[in-house]
């Protein structure tokens, strides 16, 4: 596996690829991987010539300091775990490496797809997304681009952006790789205590009933029921659960039955705030 810090090192590599007509699948992630990762990177493996998987913790999507110095740095096991995949390239760039000296965000129009959920409580979160993205494209020119659906409000911000922008690059959204217990796999999960990480997988539970009931009732019944089990939860703390509709992400008012619709929650386990969904049956 090759490792690059440098945006021009790494064009220039890339570049030699392009010319032998190789495909190249970028996996962007902010570290700290997992089997959720690698699974991203197996897909991407067998549907392109050359992988290329970058690290990057952005500090312009996040919205409390706090979060960012406390985000999981695990560098040494990262690269352990991509040579043991064989993945072919590392871009390991320093935030001045993408920033230079103004680390803020570009303004982003994502047809209101970032007011909804996340863009509630996170200001200007997807604004950082769209930034490092939008860079991250256009160091590695990718053919095709793999996003995980645990993060699916990102995954059709991401979608919009190359559509709007017109960038030459397919987007890809790969399903939610779980824990056993059912917990969906996110490098925030290691910050769990014992107690919390116990607590977590009552998230996926709760969805999977949720579901089920979203086949006989309204959404407004669902979601109040949703909210009643998590007042039990004393370990959990629901910041928010809505049932949308996928495409426009906008929250459900009556089901269509030419539409498909999804669950959205984010709960905080402790400190450590945690998302997850799941596609409805209606």
């Amino acid at each position: 596996m090759k490792i690059f810090t440098k945006k021009l090192e790494l064009k220039t590599y890339l570049s030699t690829c392009k010319e032998q007509n190789k495909s190249i699948g970028l996996v962007p992630t902010m570290g700290a991987l997992h089997r959720g990762h690698l699974s991203l990177i197996k897909k991407a493996q067998k549907k392109n010539d050359f992988v290329v998987v970058s690290i990057f913790v952005n500090p312009t999507q996040f919205d409390k300091k706090e979060d960012l110095i406390n985000y999981p740095k695990t560098i040494d096991e990262d690269i352990q775990l991509l040579e043991s995949v064989s993945c072919d390239v590392l871009f390991l760039p320093s935030v001045k490496e993408i920033y230079d000296d103004n680390v803020s965000s570009k303004k982003f129009d994502f047809d209101g797809l970032e007011h909804q959920m996340e863009g509630n409580f996170r200001e200007g979160h997807f604004d950082g997304v769209g930034t490092i993205v939008k860079t991250l494209f256009e160091i590695v020119e990718p053919h095709k681009a793999y996003f995980g659906q645990k993060d699916f409000q990102q995954l059709q911000i991401i979608k919009k952006m190359v559509k709007k922008h017109r960038l030459n690059v397919k987007i890809k959204g790969c399903p939610i790789f779980r824990e056993a217990d059912g917990l969906a796999m996110s490098s925030r999960n290691a910050r769990l205590t014992e107690a919390h990480r116990n607590a977590a997988p009552f998230i996926y539970k709760t969805l999977k009933k949720a579901r089920k009931k979203f086949g006989t009732e309204n959404a407004n019944d669902v979601s109040e029921w949703v909210e009643n089990q998590f007042k039990k939860q004393s370990l959990l703390e629901l910041e928010y659960f809505t049932i949308a509709e996928e495409k426009s992400l906008e929250t459900i008012k009556n089901k269509e039955s030419n539409k498909k619709y999804r669950a959205f929650i984010a709960v905080f386990a402790g400190k450590i705030r945690l998302i997850d969904n799941i596609q409805l049956k209606n």
